[in-house]
């Protein structure tokens, strides 16, 4: 059965975690689970929070008359508020529910963004390295993607490359902090600096440009570190978060949307934003999940078990040669690839039953991702298997 090229075209380009994962249930087949290292995919091991435990059982046994029927497109309007409550703290101004929208997740939220803002044709500025399905969901909505690098070593934001890249048919940038796949975060001068570009841009071209700020791992934060709020340094900025991460529900896509109450037409953008989540097909975000969250925006899991898991990784990793910016948050490292391609440095990895994405997936080839939000205990036996594959790519290991 046919289908459309570009679909096509698109599933043989982002097809990297993918053939992992297929080549990777082969190996465990052969070889056993226990004896492959797979570090392929972000898929949280640790289990929520024993509040989101708690809470889902006095629902199952105590139900809310009528908890499981639609409800209004953005939301229940507790859900709301207790989000905006958490992000008015943060950024020290007026958030309210009616500036928040709950969604299937941060990707949900990401489509309804980008659907309520882009005209056809209309870029948005992508930095790289970026989370993968950024350029597919831009394409959802007519939209040109653009990449920007990032600073070379460091990851940070190049803020004069952004504005280079800024024209007039620029509508977004798509930050993400902690970031996918490097863990850096971003600090707030730089922040405050891209937020004096921004705005100076937008009264240049007379267009408003939005920054969508992705925020899935603004809780994983390690050595005192701590993600600023956006909303302070941007006027026309959106966060779009889930809590996939910080309180482990991938699967129950539960997330949210939430404009910044300083941006100009604020009220038409929110308007949008509500039928976007309707006509995309999501119609509202999981009621069962929306109840629960709503009393747990100041929960999440215990992010010394990452912690944990990145400097035995980091610190034996570097020991072998290995080098890398080490991550300040999320659960991923980012290192150089020690042979010029990438690709095939991943593919010597899984003659050692390591199973790695080459970073040219994420728009930075010589580099490759470890997600490490996996049980230690791989961590531990796989170290071996590392030391081996550092020697055969000429590192001490």
């Amino acid at each position: 059965m046919a289908i459309a090229e570009k679909i096509a075209g698109f599933i043989e380009r982002a097809s990297w975690i993918r053939k992992m994962f297929e080549e990777g249930e082969q190996l465990r087949s052969i070889h056993g689970a226990d004896k492959v290292y797979d570090f392929t995919i972000g898929n949280p091991d640790v289990e929520p929070p024993e509040q989101f435990v708690e809470k889902l059982l006095e629902l199952a046994l105590r139900p809310l008359p009528g908890m499981h029927r639609y409800m209004s497109n953005a939301g229940y309007e507790e859900t709301r508020a207790a989000v905006a409550e958490v992000l008015a703290e943060a950024s020290g101004l007026e958030v309210k529910g009616s500036h928040v929208v709950m969604t299937c997740g941060a990707g949900g939220a990401l489509n309804v963004v980008l659907k309520t803002i882009l005209n056809p044709g209309e870029e948005v500025i992508i930095l790289a390295p970026y989370f993968v399905e950024y350029k597919f969901y831009i394409d959802n909505h007519g939209g040109i993607p653009r990449e920007v690098q990032t600073v070379p070593g460091s990851f940070q934001l190049d803020v004069a490359a952004i504005e280079s890249a800024i024209n007039e048919k620029t509508r977004a940038l798509i930050v993400c902090s902690p970031n996918n796949p490097t863990g850096v975060v971003y600090p707030e001068e730089s922040l405050r600096q891209l937020g004096e570009m921004l705005e100076r841009r937008e009264r240049e071209l007379n267009r408003q440009i939005y920054l969508i700020s992705d925020e899935p791992y603004s809780r994983i934060c390690y050595d005192g570190v701590q993600v600023p709020n956006i909303f302070r340094y941007v006027a026309s900025s959106v966060i779009v978060t889930s809590h996939s991460k910080d309180l482990a529900l991938p699967g129950e896509r539960i997330g949210y949307l939430a404009a910044n109450p300083r941006m100009e037409g604020v009220e038409l953008f929110m308007e949008g934003s509500v039928f976007s989540n309707r006509v995309l097909g999501f119609v509202n975000a999981p009621a069962l999940m929306q109840r629960l969250v709503a009393g747990l925006q100041n929960i999440s899991v215990d992010i010394g078990l990452y912690q944990e898991k990145r400097d035995l990784l980091y610190d034996n990793l570097t020991q072998m040669g290995f080098r890398m910016v080490k991550p300040q948050g999320a659960f991923y490292l980012f290192p150089e690839s020690p042979l010029p391609d990438d690709v095939e440095f991943v593919r010597m990895a899984q003659r050692h039953r390591i199973l790695l994405v080459p970073g040219a997936g994420f728009g930075a080839p010589g580099f490759f991702r470890i997600a490490y939000c996996v049980e230690k205990g791989m961590i531990d036996r796989s170290l071996p298997a590392w030391r081996n594959l550092a020697k055969e790519a000429g590192l001490p290991g």
